[in-house]
């Protein structure tokens, strides 16, 4: 089956906004092996979405749009989509009370305007939206199927695996489920990945797995996508590889399928009755920014101290030190554990090279770690400019403390630092 992707917008077409909405719902698709012929980007433009819908429906099996579904005079999704199909436009009642119903729950009034995402074409077959306002739909233009989501990306991607999905599935004839295995690590690059995995497809009965990567620095998500005849079946083919997997990426693993590197450290401190503090420096307060706003951080982080400069984050804490090494990383970290009265206590400690950002750019790196019984530091140096230096300091911070949590060893040596 021929699937084509259809994504609509002046923002998207002039490069204002950055369509991740594509590349998510291509690799979706591509990992239930599913073949994406085309990606066309089309603006508010009523001519010229009408010619890409036709164009499209000439062509492929089945097209999912995405965006236009909103209230303003330029979400043209539904209006255009009826005229290609050769329908009304009509009112969808249960629709227009579902979105009635939303705003009154938020005590709100809903605009009039609003009223406009209840209008779909006649013969549409509508596709729910458990989170937002824009109704989606399913329509059948030429030869094809169309699929239209919202360009809310959390709205799109909750439709696209509840809704869509399924319906692509049925429409292929493609029989049993699938099921895509993730595993998030820290330190290793997809080159290393590959060697480290080599082989690994051989051990899947009947050859049912396939392995892929996806690089996203400064994580590796190695994916695992498999199809079968049910759940059992499913865990029978995936049993051995996902076992593989896990022995041979060992400690560079940080979190499995929806899991998080913060998570998983959120949790482990909570389960025993651990707390938090943060120092940090240069990153913006980046490592408390990803423990703190969670649900249940309220029980375990205790504090968090941002700094340009390690002078100033000395003063605040009462220690003395010169420069960044690893003594003053152990000294701040203790402090800050004294002052918070936290179980543990992380400092990152960053001193950037001089000069224009460049690729030879980057800093030395000392995270201080403060628990019962330790008092340890992992110094490094990253190079690739500043925002390297500074997202890799965050995530390097944060990965010592889960190493450490699972008593796994902090200094081992990723792909990332340099001597």
């Amino acid at each position: 089956m021929l699937i084509e992707i259809l994504c609509t917008g002046d923002e998207i077409l002039t490069g204002k906004t950055v369509n991740t909405n594509y590349s998510h719902i291509a690799r979706r698709l591509a990992d239930l092996g599913f073949a994406v012929g085309r990606g066309v980007t089309v603006g508010d433009d009523r001519e010229a979405l009408l010619a890409a819908f036709r164009e499209a429906s000439a062509r492929a099996d089945a097209v999912i749009v995405n965006g236009g579904l909103g209230p303003t005079v330029d979400d043209l999704s539904q209006e255009v989509a009826a005229e290609a199909a050769g329908v009304d436009l009509v009112l969808h009642e249960e629709w227009l009370e579902r979105m009635q119903e939303f705003y009154t729950r938020r005590s709100r009034t809903m605009p009039s305007n609003n009223r406009k995402q209840a209008m779909l074409p006649s013969t549409a077959e509508m596709i729910d939206n458990p989170i937002g306002t824009a109704c989606g739909f399913a329509v059948s233009i030429g030869k094809a199927r169309f699929f239209f989501t919202p360009g809310v990306p959390r709205e799109m991607r909750r439709m696209l695996d509840e809704q869509v999905i399924p319906r692509l599935l049925a429409q292929s004839g493609l029989k049993g489920v699938s099921r895509l295995k993730r595993f998030h690590t820290f330190g290793i690059g997809e080159s290393r990945a590959d060697e480290m995995l080599s082989g690994i497809e051989t051990l899947a009965i009947d050859g049912a797995v396939k392995l892929g990567f996806q690089a996203h620095y400064p994580q590796l998500e190695t994916k695992l996508a498999a199809r079968g005849l049910d759940a059992a079946d499913l865990d029978r083919k995936l049993g051995a590889v996902e076992a593989e997997v896990r022995r041979r990426l060992g400690s560079f693993v940080i979190a499995e399928d929806d899991g998080t590197l913060e998570g998983v450290i959120l949790s482990t401190l909570g389960a025993h009755n651990g707390s938090l503090a943060v120092a940090e420096m240069f990153t913006a307060g980046n490592v408390a920014a990803r423990i703190a706003p969670l649900d249940g951080a309220e029980r375990v982080f205790r504090e968090g101290l941002v700094a340009r400069d390690l002078q100033h984050l000395c003063r605040t804490l009462g220690v003395v030190a010169e420069k960044v090494e690893p003594e003053a990383a152990k000294a701040v970290a203790a402090a800050l554990a004294k002052r918070s009265g936290a179980t543990h206590a992380l400092a990152v400690l960053i001193e950037l090279d001089q000069g224009a950002d460049r690729l030879e750019f980057g800093g030395n790196i000392c995270i201080g770690l403060a628990a019962p019984g330790t008092l340890l530091a992992r110094p490094a140096r990253m190079l690739g400019g500043r925002d390297w230096v500074r997202i890799g300091a965050t995530e390097m911070a944060l990965d010592a403390l889960r190493r450490h949590l699972q008593g796994l060893p902090v200094d081992e040596r990723i792909d990332f630092e340099r001597r």
